[in-house]
């Protein structure tokens, strides 16, 4: 809450001379915490917190989803119609993409090796969910790549002619093979993407609140249970996004 109005916080900090760009400093990199009961922010890295979510998804929305949106709208130019791959599809970044995607009419892909996860995909709106490495219904326009060296392989034979694949992190490790005579046969581009800028928040949040979308919270503790959701997240169990409970 600031000023008495239920917010959401753009999560990072403005460059030098007051710039607020993508690849600025993070919140907590700053010693501010991402765990503290009251945090100072500029004024203008607020954005109204969209009714129709609780706190908790609420609190997904500036680091995961602001991650998806960029990577999908962006650095890719999501249009509607355009088949997406989503690589990893338990992620908090993951599940954004998928309920991003299908509010912005793409077809979408997942992949995991959990036949849970990609149960829960479906129910996202996904179109079709396989095990990892498996052989896609037909290319994708655009990959979503946050598990790196584990299926960088595969989405690179997932992507059509002139498709685009969007890395932003790589939770199997961060070195790839890469088949050149593929990526330039098929003139593939890959573009990397970390978080986003404000003027990309707002619209998100504009974007979400449009679409009416939800996003998926996998569990939320109390803050004396922080562990708990350290495992999760170390296990590779969440589905969606972890949250805690601070006051």
């Amino acid at each position: 809450m600031a000023g008495g109005r239920d917010v959401v916080v753009y999560p990072v900090l403005p460059a030098p001379g007051g710039r607020a760009v993508a690849h600025a400093t993070l919140l907590p990199d700053a010693g501010h915490g991402v765990l503290a009961e009251h945090i100072a922010v500029p004024a203008g890295h607020v954005v109204a917190r969209p009714a129709h979510l609780d706190w908790a998804e609420a609190a997904s929305l500036p680091t995961a989803w602001l991650t998806a949106y960029r990577m999908l709208f962006t650095k890719a130019g999501l249009v509607p119609g355009q088949v997406v791959l989503v690589q990893g599809a338990g992620g908090g970044v993951a599940t954004a993409a998928v309920s991003l995607a299908v509010a912005a009419g793409a077809t979408v892909i997942v992949t995991s090796r959990s036949a849970g996860k990609r149960e829960r995909a479906l129910a996202l709106g996904a179109a079709a969910a396989l095990d990892t490495g498996a052989r896609t219904p037909e290319p994708a326009d655009v990959v979503i790549e946050t598990v790196g060296s584990a299926t960088f392989e595969h989405s690179t034979r997932s992507t059509r002619i002139g498709g685009t694949i969007v890395v932003c992190g790589g939770t199997s490790g961060f070195t790839a093979s890469l088949d050149l005579a593929r990526l330039f046969a098929r003139e593939i581009t890959v573009r990397g993407s970390t978080m986003g800028s404000l003027a990309e928040f707002r619209a998100l949040v504009g974007f979400v609140t449009e679409h009416r979308l939800r996003p998926a919270v996998d569990s939320t503790v109390d803050l004396a249970d922080i562990r708990t959701q350290a495992g999760r997240m170390l296990a590779g169990d969440a589905f969606g996004k972890l949250c805690v409970r601070v006051a």
